[in-house]
Parts: C-alpha cells; sequence; structure tokens
C-alpha cells in the first residue's frame, strides 16, 4: 500500500509515520526527548511505585532527573552557552554565566543525590523482597524435611512390621547348597 504507514513503539512521543516530514521530526524526537525507563516487572517496584507517585514532590524530582540526564538538556545548555557567548551578553571572564551555572551545578548535584537516593530505595524494596522469599522457602524446606522424617520412619515401620519376609508370607529363599 502506498502511502500508508506504520506505527513506531520506539518513540517516546507515541507514533511515528513512514512520510517524509514526519520521519524526520520522529527522529528528532527519539534523540532530544528523555529516554522513558520501562515499567518495573516486579510486584514489590510496583507497589513502591504507586506510593511514590503520590506525593508531588517525588513527581516533580523524577521529572527534573529525567530531563537534567536527556541529550536535550545538553543541546539546551550548546544553545544557551554559544548564545550567551556569542552576542556579547557580557565580557570575558563571564561572571554571571559563571553564577548562573555555579546555582545549576548545586540544585542539578541535589538532584543526582534525590535519584541516588530513589535507587537505593527501590533496591532496597527488592532485598525485602527477596529476604520474605528466603524466609518462605526455608519453612518450606523444614516442612518437607519433616514430612521426609516422618515417610523415614512410617517405612521403617512398615518394614519391620512385615517382618524378614517383606510382608509376603514366603519364606526367604535359601541358596542351594553346592
Amino acid at each position: 500500500m502506498k502511502g500508508a504507514t506504520v506505527p513506531d513503539n520506539r518513540s517516546a512521543m507515541g507514533a511515528g509515520s513512514n512520510g517524509p516530514l514526519r520521519w524526520g521530526f520522529h527522529r528528532v524526537g527519539l534523540v532530544l526527548l528523555p529516554n522513558r525507563l520501562a515499567q518495573p516487572v516486579n510486584p514489590a517496584l510496583l507497589r513502591h511505585a504507586e506510593k511514590r507517585a503520590e506525593s508531588a514532590q517525588n513527581q516533580v524530582a523524577d521529572h527534573i532527573t529525567a530531563f537534567s540526564g536527556s541529550m536535550l538538556f545538553v543541546y539546551l545548555h550548546i544553545i544557551w552557552f554559544g548564545c550567551w557567548i556569542g552576542f556579547g551578553v557580557e565580557d570575558y571572564p563571564f561572571g554571571l554565566l559563571t553564577m548562573i551555572v555555579s546555582l545549576e551545578a548545586i540544585f542539578l548535584s541535589t538532584f543526582v543525590m534525590i535519584s541516588q537516593n530513589r535507587a537505593d530505595a527501590r533496591r532496597q524494596v527488592i532485598a525485602d523482597q527477596q529476604w520474605k522469599t528466603v524466609q518462605e522457602e526455608d519453612k518450606q524446606n523444614d516442612e518437607l524435611l519433616d514430612l521426609s522424617r516422618q515417610i523415614l520412619s512410617l517405612t521403617k515401620e512398615v518394614r519391620s512390621l512385615a517382618g524378614p519376609d517383606g510382608g509376603t508370607g514366603l519364606a526367604p529363599s535359601k541358596k542351594p547348597a553346592e
């Protein structure tokens, strides 16, 4: 079919197209927009993400962290610094630009720490879930060992009650004399 469009699920914008103009915008969107992380599969992480999403502060911090860790952030800074220097907003040594960038670095380092704390919280959720699983498996193993011991003792008891012929009623076979 000529002129048909095929959606592309790789896009952070939602869908792409095979048309030449839309294809270009689609590619630019893939480069500029921050990558979205896949949704967690672990049920404990899903519960943690839902609980975290309840706070507006956490949502703002997540969006800022996602944006500041994207290539769009880098490209905007390249354009900003280039224009600042190119249009001669201030003379060398760029004191105001230095101060602005220093303040930005202070705030971004805070968001890096927030991101690390979030990653630590996720690791703790996973570790707690794994510990619970290990505890449950240990309890199940103990129950299985108890059942195995009971089966062994019952088997020994049945054999002892059966007698030397194994409960068949036949005398044990004797080897012929040579």
